[in-house]
C-alpha cells in the first residue's frame, strides 16, 4: 500500500475508533513495526494523531504545534500556495497578513511587489515585509505571544476594526468536515474575524494538512470565504460548498502546474 494512502486510513481509524494500536496496524497494513511506528511519528508531526507509547490516539483540540515545527512543516507547499495567491493582489493593494507560518509565506512571496500597505498582527511578516522601502507596513497594538510573535487581545481587536482594506490574508489551523474554519486561541480568532468583516477579498491559504485537522474554537465557515489556495485537491463536500458560494478554489500541485477548479 501507498504510504500516503496508509496514513490517511490510520488517521481515518483514529477518528472512528479513538485509539489504534501499533500492533493492530502492524497487522491490518502487513508491514513491520519500524514502518507503523515512522508512520505515526510522521503523523503526529503533522498533529494529525496523539502519539502514544503502543500506539495512537485522537490529537488535542485544545494545543497546537509549537511555531519553530510548524514553521519547517510543508514549507514548500506554503511558499507554493502564497506564490500563486499573491498573484491575485495587484501593486498598490491595502492588506490585512493574519497570524501565522502560512501567511509569513505570503509575506515572503509579497516582496516583489509595488506600493503595498499591510496592517499587520504578526511580528515576523513585519520583518519580512519591513526592508521594503515602498511598502508602509502597520503593526496592530496588543499582546505578543512570544512564542509565535503574534499580537492579539482587545487592543488587537480595536485597531484592525478601523481598516477597510481590499485584501485579508487568512491562515487557518484546522477545517473540519462541514466546512467550520478551525483555530486554537480565542483571542486569536476574534482577530480573524474582524479580519474577515473588514476586508472587500478574504483569502485562505491553507495546505492539504489543515482539512479534517481538529481545534477547539470556531471562527466560521469556508463559505465566508472568497478565495481559497492549496496544494492538494479538499474532500468533495468541501468543494461542493464553495461552488455553491461562487467562491474561489485554486488547487497548485506544484509551481509550474495550477489547476483552478473554480465554478463561478
Amino acid at each position: 500500500m501507498k504510504q500516503n494512502k496508509r496514513h490517511q486510513q490510520i488517521i481515518d481509524l483514529v477518528k472512528s475508533q479513538g485509539y489504534v494500536s501499533t500492533e493492530d496496524l502492524v497487522e491490518r497494513f502487513n508491514v513491520s513495526p519500524q514502518t507503523i511506528r515512522r508512520d505515526l511519528n510522521e503523523l503526529a508531526a503533522e498533529n494529525h494523531i496523539r502519539r502514544h507509547h503502543g500506539g495512537a490516539t485522537v490529537p488535542s483540540s485544545s494545543e497546537n504545534t509549537a511555531y519553530a515545527t510548524r514553521k519547517v512543516l510543508q514549507q514548500h507547499e506554503k511558499d507554493t500556495i502564497a506564490q500563486a495567491l499573491v498573484q491575485h493582489i495587484p501593486d498598490g493593494a491595502t492588506l490585512f497578513i493574519d497570524i501565522g507560518t502560512t501567511p509569513e509565506a505570503v509575506a515572503r512571496a509579497l516582496l516583489e511587489h509595488q506600493n503595498l500597505r499591510v496592517v499587520t498582527n504578526n511580528l515576523n511578516a513585519a520583518a519580512i515585509l519591513m526592508p521594503k522601502q515602498d511598502f508602509t507596513v502597520i503593526i496592530a497594538g496588543g499582546e505578543v505571544r512570544n512564542r509565535d510573535g503574534g499580537i492579539v487581545g482587545e487592543a488587537t481587536l480595536d485597531f484592525v476594526s478601523q481598516f477597510r482594506l481590499d485584501f485579508g490574508i487568512l491562515g487557518i489551523s484546522g477545517i473540519d468536515d462541514d466546512g467550520s474554519l478551525l483555530d486554537f486561541d480565542y483571542h486569536e480568532v476574534r482577530v480573524k474575524k474582524a479580519i474577515l468583516d473588514n476586508s472587500r477579498c478574504v483569502m485562505l491559504a491553507a495546505d492539504h494538512t489543515k482539512f479534517g485537522r481538529n481545534a477547539m474554537v470556531n471562527l466560521g465557515n469556508i463559505t465566508q470565504l472568497d478565495m481559497v489556495f492549496t496544494d492538494a485537491t479538499p474532500p468533495a463536500q468541501i468543494r461542493d460548498m464553495l461552488s455553491a458560494q461562487g467562491s474561489h478554489l485554486e488547487v497548485i500541485s506544484h509551481p509550474e502546474s495550477v489547476a483552478d477548479v473554480t465554478a463561478e
